[in-house]
């Protein structure tokens, strides 16, 4: 197969979702090795071109990136207009696969996309506008595609029943796991015990309960917040993480949850929210507690402290089973049942 892959949110500072992107490429140039074609695409600005060209070092596959003023308009006109078709720009594929961030046209081939949750729907009025609109026109054109990626079983679950697409079309492909995080390494040093989040004021991240419970716990216990640091390049969060007492993830709906095993990964002790969105990044490695109610919280960080060793080696057994290279041959399988 030959497989055209939008990269275009790499050209970004990396999230959740460029994580995923450039993780689930890795996993699908390592399981593919010379059987297939893989063709990292998509316009970008100028100024993003250097980022992702970073964010693809070492991923060794074929790149068609072309370089446009107002990439974003670009990429809506494009998306808007349906031509011209790729195949102009990158030649025949098997398959397409693009990101929320455009849907271009095709002559023919597999058409894939990928979709991480549906909180801009659930959500809208917590948002920005363009958020939520590009979210839409993406729900909208699964529909039409071939094969649909989710990164859990509760996503899945939410297309099948929201959106109404068949499940038999929809392929869950969970992420992986780095092999920077891991337990031995650099840990960062804040002066005094600290517990790590990686919560932001995006009100699904859930910040604002997390400070809330704050003033129930020891003075000595410091609150880092990977919101209050600015952008934190990939290659620093590990030993953000490995310096923790705890880790904990508030959020009121995810998709997955990469930083849950990414911080069991670096042998931290993990309190989750209870949503059901975080049962499979969650696995039973992490305390579980609302994420509406404070005291819940304070008392999870405590016990999360208290039961350290326990936690972090059920932590560890449960990242183990999150590589890169599964979610690329999910990918892969799931292109070659849709030709």
């Amino acid at each position: 197969m030959r497989i055209a892959y939008d990269v275009t949110p790499l050209s970004h500072p990396r999230t959740g979702v460029g994580t995923y992107i450039r993780g689930a490429l890795a996993g699908m140039a390592e399981a593919a090795g010379n059987e297939h074609e893989l063709v990292a695409f998509g316009p970008v600005s100028f100024r993003g071109r250097d980022t992702l060209a970073g964010a693809l070092d070492g991923i060794p596959v074929e790149r068609k990136i072309v370089t446009v003023p107002f990439a974003h308009a670009t990429r809506r006109a494009w998306s808007t207009l349906g031509r011209p078709p790729t195949e102009r720009f990158i030649g025949d594929f098997d398959v397409l696969h693009f990101t929320d961030w455009m849907h271009p046209p095709q002559r023919s081939g597999v058409r894939a996309t990928m979709i991480h949750d549906l909180g801009p729907l659930r959500f809208g009025d917590r948002l920005h506008p363009r958020t939520v609109r590009m979210h839409t026109v993406n729900a909208r054109e699964a529909k039409r595609c071939d094969v649909i990626f989710t990164n859990s079983e509760f996503t899945a679950a939410d297309l099948a029943d929201t959106l109404r697409l068949p499940r038999e079309r929809i392929r869950v492909a969970h992420p992986g796991v780095d092999a920077r995080f891991r337990p031995d390494g650099e840990r960062h040093d804040a002066g005094r015990p600290y517990v790590f989040t990686t919560a932001t004021a995006d009100w699904r991240k859930n910040l604002e309960t997390l400070r809330a419970a704050w003033p129930l716990l020891s003075d000595e216990l410091s609150l880092l917040a990977l919101g209050d640091l600015g952008y934190v390049p990939p290659e620093r969060l590990p030993s953000l993480y490995r310096g923790a007492a705890a880790f904990v993830y508030p959020s009121r709906f995810e998709g997955f949850g990469i930083p849950v095993v990414e911080a069991m990964a670096c042998g931290v002790p993990c309190v989750v929210s209870a949503h059901p969105s975080l049962n499979e990044a969650s696995g039973d490695a992490a305390i579980r507690v609302d994420p509406e109610d404070r005291e819940a919280i304070a008392r999870g960080i405590e016990d999360a402290i208290v039961r350290r060793n326990e936690l972090v080696q059920r932590g560890l057994e449960h990242a183990r089973r999150f590589t890169w290279l599964e979610t690329g041959r999910v990918h892969l399988q799931g292109y070659a049942d849709a030709l």
